[in-house]
């Protein structure tokens, strides 16, 4: 038999017997690594699935396992997650109705990452290209040098990959691809083109190559095509201009497009997960109805509706640039959320708009900025934020008002009102479970010893690289102060176990733990942080112990 015929015979054989493999994932042979060549590929019967059986399959077997399908996603189990699971199990393309900062856009990234399986691709092509969705007839006369005769106006595969082919044979190489890597996003602004969407006949190709106008080789793919056998995002949907909105039609209804007058239809076994604000999707109708229609399901996000949740996302989304530097105590990342969902609650606030919980984020980032600046960069301690660092988080803290004029001082009032209040309420929080009689030790050292001076710029025990240490050290200062002592060590231990708990929920979601791992060198900084915590609730029990004047606690009048 010549080697034409066993090429044939191969392709033939492949592509009508039943796979000889099993499969770990859908679409996914056991040792589909191994698999690096075309040939390897027919020699086993390959076949791929679609995107809607990946995710479907994936989901399912998620499920069966007890696994969370969307690690990282917080604060969703109840309402969100089981309505994208319904979606995905009845085949839908989605539409996320949320205000800003309400993970649309990063459960849709969550949704490729853990429900696409890995496809095979040929090397170098930028559509996606898997070999295997070529017609039969096509494969066998890329694979004999032949001429290929093409009965259907329809792309498989792009004219690079059919090249790559013809001159490679069976050796051509195989990459497979993971979900990330099937992952388009498209944010909606007015410069979006239905070109940037369908692809495009590229008038620089024709010119270059000398390529006919009608001709393979003349197409640019668009956003839809390089989402092939993927997930196209496409976020803030109602802001695409309507007759960009159109292009997408085809594609939710049939699973097919075209461009312009160029005589070829496209199929891009694309999943649709598009995301709207709930001021667009309800009231201004940008979402032209033919469209609203053909994504199935809409399923609504909320902002997290516990301090708990918004401490985890907090945690996890933080991006600290020297993590082995910093420890943040859990009462400071409850201050922080608290802080966002206050003012997210406030009368005052327009909540059309919305508080995002990148607030909560980008002020613990914040935080531990002024930690460094303050504190760690100059003494040689980790950065551990306190109660006097709070001043910093109003560069990020981005909201609007409603029932009053939406100026900074106004919105700078009312941060301030807030973060008083967060204060008072976690700093009580811990205060209460302090004796009466430790209560009353406390204020017999305040008359003697006047005042403990609390700052920034003050270290906690003094025990940095660099051995700076005065007697206004947090630590030194509690020597004089022995009942506070004994109450700041109290309350440390029930929030080192407090600490604990929140690593443990943290790791079971998959939340970094790094940052809220109590460790043996935090130099007094820890302590420091405490102190301030009691110091801020002596001031709010019942009548008050403390007063503070500037940077110092001393006996409140009585």
């Amino acid at each position: 038999m010549s080697a034409s015929n066993k090429t044939e015979d191969l392709v033939r054989r492949s592509y009508s017997s039943k796979p000889k493999y099993t499969e770990v994932m859908p679409g996914v042979p056991e040792d589909y690594k191994d698999i690096r060549t075309l040939g390897d590929l027919l020699k086993i019967n390959y076949k791929h699935v679609t995107v809607e059986e990946q995710l479907r399959g994936n989901l399912v077997a998620k499920l069966k396992a007890g696994e969370h399908p969307y690690p990282g996603i917080i604060g969703y189990d109840d309402d969100v997650v089981p309505a994208v699971n319904r979606a995905i199990l009845s085949g839908h393309d989605i539409l996320l109705v949320g205000q800003i900062g309400q993970a649309k856009t990063k459960l849709a990234e969550a949704i490729a990452h853990n429900l696409l399986s890995p496809i095979p691709v040929v090397r170098g092509t930028v559509t996606n290209d898997m070999p295997t969705s070529i017609p039969e007839d096509h494969m066998i006369a890329l694979l004999s040098d032949k001429e290929v005769i093409r009965t259907a106006p329809e792309f498989t595969v792009s004219r690079e990959c059919e090249d790559i082919i013809r001159q490679d044979k069976l050796e051509t190489k195989i990459d497979w691809i993971s979900g990330a890597d099937r992952f388009k996003y498209i944010l909606s602004t007015p410069d979006i083109s239905v070109k940037d969407l369908v692809g495009q006949i590229d008038a620089i190709k024709i010119a270059k190559k000398g390529v006919e106008l009608y001709s393979m080789e003349s197409y640019s793919a668009g956003q839809l095509l390089q989402a092939r056998h993927g997930i196209l995002c496409i976020d803030e949907l109602p802001v695409l201009d309507p007759r960009k909105q159109v292009s997408l039609l085809s594609v939710l209804q049939e699973g097919r497009f075209t461009t312009g007058a160029y005589p070829v239809v496209f199929r891009p076994d694309v999943k649709i997960i598009a995301t709207a604000n709930p001021i667009d999707y309800t009231h201004s109708g940008k979402i032209i109805e033919p469209l609203f229609d053909r994504l199935k399901s809409h399923v609504d996000t909320h902002y997290p509706r516990t301090v708990e949740d918004e401490m985890l996302i907090t945690v996890q989304e933080a991006r600290i640039a020297d993590s082995k530097n910093v420890f943040l105590p859990s009462f400071m990342v409850r201050t922080i959320a608290g802080v966002t969902q206050a003012t997210r609650n406030h009368k005052d606030v327009n909540h059309d708009k919305g508080v995002s919980v990148r607030m909560s984020v980008h002020s613990m980032e914040m935080m531990v900025g002024e930690a460094e600046r303050t504190r760690s960069i100059t003494l040689g301690v980790k950065a551990v934020p306190r109660f006097c660092d709070m001043h910093c988080i109003h560069q990020s803290s981005k909201f609007e008002l409603a029932e009053m004029e939406d100026t900074r001082e106004n919105r700078r009032n009312l941060l301030d009102s807030v973060i008083s209040e967060v204060l008072k309420e976690v700093s009580l929080g811990y205060v209460s479970a302090i004796a009466p009689e430790q209560i009353a030790k406390m204020k017999n050292e305040f008359a003697k010893n006047k005042a403990f001076q609390v700052s920034q710029a003050l270290p906690g025990g003094g025990g940095g690289s660099n051995g700076k240490k005065g007697d206004s050290d947090y630590e030194s200062q509690l020597s004089k102060f022995p009942a506070l002592r004994q109450a700041v060590n109290d309350t440390a231990s029930a929030m080192k176990e407090e600490q604990k708990a929140l690593a443990e929920r943290a790791k079971a979601l998959g939340v970094r733990t790094d940052i809220i791992s109590i460790t043996q060198d935090l130099n007094g900084e820890f302590t420091a942080s405490v102190t301030e915590v009691i110091l801020e609730g002596l001031r709010h029990i019942q009548p008050p112990l403390l007063d503070k004047k500037e940077n110092s606690y001393g006996l409140a009048q009585q």
